[in-house]
């Protein structure tokens, strides 16, 4: 597992934000289809085939962010950490959705309920 400096975390961070804003509108439009098949009610996005093509495209960017050495914790919000080590200890920078730059931190061991802030 490579671990990432603050600074590749968040050079990494930037490089996907675009993967990361289609992951979110690909998943509100997989999210309706399924509603609309499930109720049986017409979708203006269409019906079964565009369900299963947006359920491969999430797929295809969930593995784009997989394959930088980041690990995508979370489908809705999304949560990517970004695997580090601060003062001697393994730790995740942490990444959730709608903030607005990589500024947390947690714990490997402890997990999300353990999320602090980065030292300034």
């Amino acid at each position: 597992m490579a671990l990432f400096s603050l600074s590749e975390a968040r050079e990494e961070l930037a490089r996907l934000r675009p993967v990361l804003a289609e992951i979110v509108a690909v998943r509100a439009d997989a999210a309706e289809l399924a509603a609309a098949l499930g109720s049986g009610t017409p979708s203006p996005l269409g019906g079964l085939p565009e369900l299963k093509a947006a359920q491969a495209r999430l797929d295809d960017l969930m593995t784009a962010v997989q394959a930088t050495g980041a690990e995508l914790k979370g489908f809705a919000p999304l949560l990517v950490d970004f695997p580090s080590e601060l003062d001697g200890a393994d730790v995740l920078l942490c990444w959730l959705e709608g903030d607005a730059e990589l500024s947390w931190y947690h714990r490997a061991d402890v997990g999300f309920a353990g999320r602090r802030p980065l030292p300034r």
